[in-house]
């Protein structure tokens, strides 16, 4: 009995017709008409009652049906888990992620997931949340880590919210302590200190702007246009203070001084998000689950 006699019997039995089945399983009629009939003299019994305009199954086809379905389905879900595996041998990841998500929280999770799966490509896009949800709805990325809320949010993505992250304000330890040296400092206490601000389409600069906006003044910038390294550099060469989320903060290393917002603060809230009508790769998976067990 071989596999495709099988498949060429159910394709019979479903449509109930010799020629419409060879259709479906992309083979020549006379070609599937005598493999059934070599599956039948392997049974030694008929599988089908053969009338003119009419095939009906017998009793021998209608025991056989339900076992040849199940051992089709098993086949299919043989080769599945077998793909899965390979995915996870040498299968490749596209992961979009906001600059600061990069800096901030991504190193270490990759690093576990090359160590647990070093055959798997990982190929890691930086962008600004519109960007990557723009990425995602064209199918160019798996997953993307983008700020919530979405600036277009879209019924085709599933997010499931990752963490919130506090932000807080780093200066140079050479320049004057922002707040007049307090222990933590208020968004208010922004106004007359120059800023060092992200590009245009970062959310780091929306959030920020629209804070200070909310507190009645506009924010004095004294250098904008630059990426997360470029604004931690300038804050450090002493040309401002700025606005960064805390893990970014904690692994800037020396040359900086960091000051907590007082409350209520200033939050963001990181989401995990992939196209809802199609199911991430199986590699992508797994990232998507350390991630979320991180």
């Amino acid at each position: 009995m071989q596999f495709q006699q099988l498949q060429y019997f159910v394709a019979v039995a479903e449509t109930r017709h010799f020629t419409r089945a060879a259709d479906l399983v992309h083979v020549a009629q006379p070609s599937l008409s005598q493999q059934i009939k070599a599956l039948e003299r392997e049974l030694g019994a008929d599988l089908f009652q053969r009338a003119r305009g009419n095939i009906t199954l017998t009793d021998a086809g209608e025991a056989l049906l339900p076992l040849a379905r199940r051992i089709l389905a098993d086949a299919d879900t043989a080769r599945h888990e077998v793909q899965e595996l390979v995915q996870l041998r040498s299968g490749r990841v596209r992961l979009g992620a906001t600059p600061s998500l990069c800096t901030g929280l991504l190193p270490d999770v990759l690093r576990a997931f090359h160590d647990r799966y070093p055959g798997v490509r990982l190929l890691i896009e930086e962008g600004g949340s519109h960007d990557l949800v723009r990425e995602l709805a064209r199918g160019a990325l798996d997953l993307a880590l983008v700020v919530l809320p979405l600036p277009t949010p879209s019924p085709a993505l599933t997010t499931v919210e990752l963490l919130r992250e506090d932000l807080v304000v780093v200066s140079s330890p050479d320049a004057p302590s922002p707040g007049r040296g307090r222990r933590t400092v208020r968004v208010s206490d922004l106004e007359g200190e120059r800023l060092v601000m992200f590009r245009h389409g970062y959310d780091l600069r929306e959030l920020t702007v629209a804070a200070c906006r909310a507190e009645g003044f506009e924010p004095d910038f004294a250098v904008e246009g630059g990426e997360m390294d470029a604004v931690l550099g300038f804050v450090r060469a002493g040309l401002g203070v700025a606005v960064v989320p805390r893990m970014v903060a904690a692994r800037a290393g020396r040359g900086l001084r960091v000051t907590p917002l007082a409350r209520p603060g200033l939050h963001r809230t990181i989401a995990l998000a992939h196209r809802s009508d199609v199911a991430p790769p199986r590699a992508a998976r797994e990232l998507q689950r350390m991630l979320l067990e991180r």
